[in-house]
């Protein structure tokens, strides 16, 4: 079954008992991994437990399809259930897991856990179309955050660890975190550490000083600075940032996708502009709002684009997502090379 976006984050802390499957997958390896680890939790606590779970490797499990059902069905020396993990799989693991969920349906018996992470599988995947399709598995997605997600996030953090946060805080973050779950959950964990431990009784409140101050350093390596970079022509730091994120394995499909939601933030309040409305009254409009402290730069790259400029960008960022995914070219270079003529476009506009 595929689980919809409102009910994912139910399903990820307390799996639904008739889900005997689970299938996680999406272009962010963060989320997935992130997911994938609070799912099997909710059955082994300790996941580097061999007698309460078992690693498959997917390749194997295309040559050998009933050691999955196997695994499963096998009783743990400590008591309790299992969990069976199957990290990185794509269709050689269908047949697998096709016949696990056939047989689990038809027996009606509680095995173990079975547990599958796989990457950004196409709708056609035959995998994912199992998964979603079956009544006793789940299907869920894992995208990109975006701002939403993100605020539900860092909220969620410092509340676990104790903390407050203040508005003003919670939009610096969101503003200089990239849209990687993993990127993200990493600087919110040094943000709790740079905070301390709270005297007895008290609760420390994270300021806008306090993010900017721990996680100000790591913005200047986030997806939100490339696509600044290049929607403002500065084709210096662009290329400073690049290397920098593809050296540290930056996603170029990620890149990209922040590229896209940069372009059309601005193709949209100059839409707006278009229309007759000022370019407050129209920035006003944008959710999220533009922090504060970046309308100004904002107002500055706006003015170096036309809404046919936009379009066109937003096109070219298209084709090289699209060339990512269907190339035997280096994803890399075809992202920076459009991102660098975004970049020379925006310039050319001065």
């Amino acid at each position: 079954m595929k689980v919809q976006y409102r009910d994912i984050e139910a399903q990820v802390r307390k799996l639904d008992p008739k889900y005997v499957a689970v299938l996680v997958y999406g272009p962010d390896e963060g989320l997935v991994r992130e997911r994938g680890e609070k799912i099997a939790r909710q059955v082994a606590e300790d996941l580097r437990d061999p007698f309460l779970v078992a690693n498959l490797d997917p390749d194997t499990l295309k040559s050998e399809p009933a050691l999955l059902g196997d695994e499963a069905a096998a009783i743990s020396m400590m008591g309790g259930r299992r969990v069976v993990r199957v990290d990185g799989a794509g269709e050689n693991a269908k047949e697998a897991a096709k016949s696990f969920l056939e047989n689990a349906l038809a027996v009606n018996r509680e095995d173990g856990l079975v547990v599958i992470t796989a990457g950004n599988l196409k709708p056609t995947s035959g995998l994912r179309k199992l998964f979603e399709g079956a009544k006793n598995a789940a299907a869920i997605p894992c995208y990109e955050d975006n701002q939403a997600a993100l605020e539900g996030l860092v909220t969620s953090v410092m509340r676990d660890n104790g903390l407050r946060i203040e508005p003003d805080a919670v939009a610096y973050l969101q503003a200089n975190m990239g849209s990687d779950r993993m990127i993200s959950r990493n600087e919110l964990e040094k943000l709790v550490t740079y905070m301390g431990k709270a005297p007895t009784g008290e609760t420390l409140t994270v300021t806008l000083k306090d993010a900017r101050a721990c996680v100000g350093d790591s913005g200047a390596l986030t997806l939100d600075m490339i696509a600044k970079a290049t929607s403002g022509g500065d084709l210096r730091n662009l290329d400073d940032v690049l290397f920098k994120s593809f050296n540290r394995g930056e996603n170029p499909i990620s890149i990209l996708y922040a590229v896209s939601r940069r372009l059309q933030r601005m193709h949209f309040v100059r839409g707006m502009m278009d229309q007759g409305q000022a370019i407050e009254q129209a920035m006003g409009k944008l959710v999220p709002r533009v922090f504060p402290m970046e309308a100004a730069q904002f107002k500055a790259h706006l003015s170096k684009w036309t809404t046919e400029g936009l379009s066109r960008a937003l096109e070219i960022v298209m084709l090289a997502e699209q060339d990512c995914k269907t190339t035997d070219m280096p994803a890399e270079t075809i992202c920076a090379r459009a991102c660098l003529r975004i970049a020379n476009a925006a310039r050319a506009r001065r």
